[in-house]
């Protein structure tokens, strides 16, 4: 594992370690630690549905890949708490087509992240929007924009937006402003099939970037779940209730 990106993420290669992620129990046990700082698996286990001993069980399964780590002994020095061991995770699929290892493990940690974050924009729209303060509201958002770019181009679009996001979430906790709140950005970057489909019936021109919603948190520490194809990076990450961004939809001709 490292962490040579901007953005400070572990950069995950091993066919084995993205299997190993792929289960919803343990991405919920990353998106806790990013989110809230360590546990134990006893803390752990009501927020990500796992009773405490299979809950330990994934925790020492994803310290075998380097995901987790042993934090600071709380309180009670007999238990075990555990931290994520970097702000979030990236991978991508292998290039080589001969790769079939690396190919289908990068689909499935793929099909798995975009199953867990799929109702997020719905239900931040249903329970939290609603009551947000105009200065918010009016700051939240859908944008879905379609372009025609080459893969050098967007490779190109999505480094920019990670140079822009880079300063926030990096900067120290003592830095954030004091009306700061978190916010979740999520981009799905969906490179169309050759007839022009994303995957949805009626949604041909509906392909690019989407998708802004927000999360109460820690500013600055919010993350992609995307890049296109089977390439993501999950950041800070998680449930509805949060602060964010619904109300502003554009689309491209």
């Amino acid at each position: 594992m490292k962490t040579p990106n901007r953005l400070g993420d572990i950069e995950i290669t091993d066919p084995q370690a993205m299997r190993a992620l792929a289960h919803p129990v343990r991405l919920a046990i990353l998106d806790h630690l990013r989110r809230h700082g360590p546990a134990t698996a006893t803390q752990l286990a009501p927020d990500v549905g796992a009773t405490p001993s299979v809950t330990s069980w994934h925790l020492r399964h994803l310290a075998g890949f380097g995901l987790v780590r042993d934090s600071e002994p709380g309180p009670d020095r007999r238990q075990r708490r555990w931290e994520a061991a970097a702000r979030g995770f990236r991978f991508e699929a292998p290039l080589d087509p001969a790769d079939e290892e690396g190919q289908a493990a990068a689909r499935v940690l793929s099909q798995q992240m975009f199953r867990r974050y799929a109702d997020l924009p719905s239900r931040w729209a249903d329970e939290v929007g609603p009551a947000l303060d105009p200065t918010w509201l009016r700051l939240a958002g859908l944008a879905n924009t379609r372009v025609v770019v080459s893969a050098g181009e967007l490779a190109a679009i999505e480094d920019g937006i990670e140079r822009v996001l880079a300063p926030y979430v990096t900067r120290d906790p003592a830095e954030r402003p004091a009306d700061g709140r978190g916010v979740l950005l999520m981009r799905y970057v969906l490179p169309e099939g050759s007839e022009g489909q994303v995957g949805e019936a009626g949604s041909e021109e509906q392909a690019g970037q989407a998708g802004e919603s927000g999360e109460s948190g820690q500013a600055g520490e919010s993350g992609q779940a995307g890049r296109s194809g089977v390439s993501r990076r999950s950041g800070e990450s998680g449930q509805a209730g949060q602060s964010g961004q619904a109300g502003q939809t554009r689309k491209a001709p």
